[in-house]
């Protein structure tokens, strides 16, 4: 599961003169760039990776020269580009070289490679090759391509026995060109590459390679926990038109996606905050039907109270849990989807934030969506985290309404609950995070550690967790070789070095970004100080490193994007005293404020209504 990725791209200035020779390469944002190097006539310039603060001044000198320093940007809702370009004498040659590696994710019981392909011109030596190697065995294996036709679809191959798996796509020019006689190209899109592995009745899969394991569980055939879900749905006037069409398309199919058992309610906001029922209803085939038939009702309008609306749904689930009106061994659950900022009501989302988080007591699982890009959706994914959920941003596309039901998917099927891993005593260390409050269908966790000196031969792994319709506590064991699990990888020819190692520096740093989404000051700084060790010392491009790329006549640097909004950006390299450029003499008196126009305003010029007077 876990992938290493390698791109490369050999380029040939065949006129008289010196050309721009450009490598751009869309990359998830899941994974981190690890390497990157550019080989011009025989002399390599590589890309060093150091900590973000003491590549800033870089950065902001090439700024300041007019050039463009960021290599790496988001573009769209699973990729970050990364783009580089570099003079190239006549009759020269450039070797460009970019590695990333991710963890794939288990979704929906799949794991997805994905590969952006976007050469923009015919390639003589086009080529695609994929190995997959899983000791538990290959249990499904699909390619999908947004581009492939029947004249490509013979370029592919794939190659399948027990456990590994070979993926080969290599199209001819003539099989490239999409208009006979001219140089256009067909290949423009996505190629995916899904699997699942094989399953057996136990603790899970153990790997271990070079003093480093990694655990993988996820049970199957478990039936799901009955759930309470409200579903809290912004009806404000920026919801109007296509959202709120699309919102009530999306709410409709989920309704109907409702298991028999589980309980439901709609609270809708707006400046006013309006429950649906007094308390939840049983998802019956007719309450179903009626509640579709209110959705349909749903109209946008009006200012938004985000507080309110949280706290009246956790007052309804509160109140029907206490009257047991709600089934037995049952999970509750509260999905937000919104596209603002709070803009009445409490408005402060420290304090929303603090009185969520208070209110709730981790009685129930915050899920939020933030619909679009005015959202602060680093307030709305502090506030999950704080709450046992995740956070989601819902792009404003056609198929807004099928990213909704998707999401709502994942989460539909909670199957075991308060689960730990353990290990045997003083025979692991440096463990993550190995205690999870929920896992549902489809999912995997995954923990990762290092083997102890004092290792015995074998050792017993145990899993607890509390599973739907038992009384008790389930209890899964197997008792580990270690020995025989070293010897699975030691023969694989295609296995990357000590890539367990790098998977447990992998998942811890996403596991500490995590925590430090939900942190405060010095808590805050200790965390990102672990994410900053980790990064340099295996060579990750994350939030707290860069990657300065030397070219003969310039330094540029590739920085790791994150999820915030352009307005979040701002106000954050306001806070750490940086410049903004374009914004020079624009500053938030009010943090949360949201700036929407690319140069300096004066106030009366500003067509933000919420910006009003809290803006220089």
């Amino acid at each position: 599961r876990y992938a290493h990725t390698v791109i490369t791209s050999r380029v040939v200035n065949r006129a008289n003169e010196s050309k721009e020779a450009l490598f751009e390469v869309e990359l998830p944002k899941s994974a981190f760039i690890t390497n990157f190097s550019m080989t011009i006539d025989g002399e390599t310039y590589p890309g060093i990776i150091k900590e973000k603060k003491s590549a800033q001044d870089q950065y902001d000198a090439a700024v300041s020269r007019g050039q463009s320093a960021g290599l790496v940007k988001s573009t769209g809702r699973k990729l970050e580009q990364f783009r580089v370009s570099v003079s190239v004498a006549a009759a020269a040659k450039v070797n460009f070289e970019l590695t990333y590696e991710e963890l794939l994710k288990r979704k929906l019981g799949k794991y997805e490679l994905l590969i952006k392909v976007k050469p923009k011109q015919l390639v003589k030596h086009f080529q695609i090759d994929t190995h997959i190697f899983e000791p538990q065995g290959i249990s499904a294996l699909e390619t999908e391509s947004t581009f492939i036709t029947n004249e490509l679809n013979n370029a592919l191959t794939k190659v399948q026995n027990e456990t590994k798996a070979h993926i080969s796509f290599k199209p001819t020019i003539d099989q490239q060109r999409k208009t006979p006689g001219l140089d256009d190209t067909l290949l423009d899109g996505d190629f995916l590459i899904r699997y699942d592995v094989k399953r057996s009745e136990t603790a899970g899969d153990i790997q271990i390679v070079n003093g480093y394991f990694v655990h993988y569980f996820a049970p199957s055939q478990m039936p799901a926990f009955p759930k309470n879900v409200v579903f809290v749905i912004d009806t404000s006037g920026s919801m109007g038109g296509k959202k709120i069409r699309q919102t009530k398309e999306a709410m409709k199919k989920i309704l109907e996606d409702l298991n028999p058992e589980d309980y439901f309610s709609l609270v809708l906001f707006s400046g006013t905050v309006r429950l649906w029922t007094s308390s939840l209803l049983q998802a019956t085939e007719e309450n179903v039907e009626r509640a579709k038939r209110h959705v349909e009702t749903i109209s946008a309008g009006g200012t938004t109270d985000i507080n309110g609306a949280l706290q009246k749904a956790i007052h309804s689930l509160d109140k029907d849990t206490t009257a047991e009106l709600l089934p037995d061994q049952s999970i509750s659950m509260i999905i937000l989807l919104t596209d603002g900022q709070p803009t009445t009501g409490e408005t402060s989302i420290d304090r929303i934030q603090r009185n969520i988080r208070e209110a709730n007591e981790g009685k129930y699982f915050l899920y939020c969506l933030g619909f679009g890009f005015d959202v602060s959706y680093t307030f709305l994914e502090k506030m999950a985290l704080e709450n046992g959920g995740v956070a989601r941003r819902i792009y404003e596309d056609s198929d807004a309404a099928l990213q909704l039901q998707g999401f709502y998917q994942e989460v539909a099927m909670p199957i075991l609950k308060e689960i730990e891993m353990k290990y045997p005593d003083n025979a692991v260390l440096e463990v993550t995070q190995n205690n999870f409050k929920l896992l549902f269908d489809g999912s995997e966790i995954v923990v990762a550690g290092k083997l102890g000196n004092d290792l015995p031969h074998s050792g017993l792994v145990v899993v607890s967790g509390s599973p739907s319709k038992h009384a008790s506590e389930l209890t899964l064991k197997e008792e580990a070789n270690i020995r025989e699990k070293e010897q699975v990888f030691q023969h694989q020819k295609y296995i990357f070095g000590n890539f367990i190692e790098r998977l447990w520096a992998y998942l811890t740093i996403q596991q500490l970004l995590e925590k430090s989404a939900s942190a405060d000051g010095e808590q805050r700084e200790n965390l990102e100080a672990q994410v900053l060790n980790i990064s340099l010392k295996f060579g990750f491009v994350t939030p707290l490193t860069s990657m300065v790329v030397t070219k003969p006549d310039a330094q540029e640097v590739a920085n790791k994007p994150t999820e915030a909004g352009k307005s979040e950006q701002i106000i954050n390299r306001y806070r750490s005293g940086g410049k903004v450029k374009g914004f020079s003499s624009c500053w938030p008196y009010d943090l949360g404020a949201v700036c929407r126009l690319p140069q300096p305003i004066k106030r009366d010029e500003c067509r933000n209504p919420r910006v009003g007077h809290n803006w220089t």
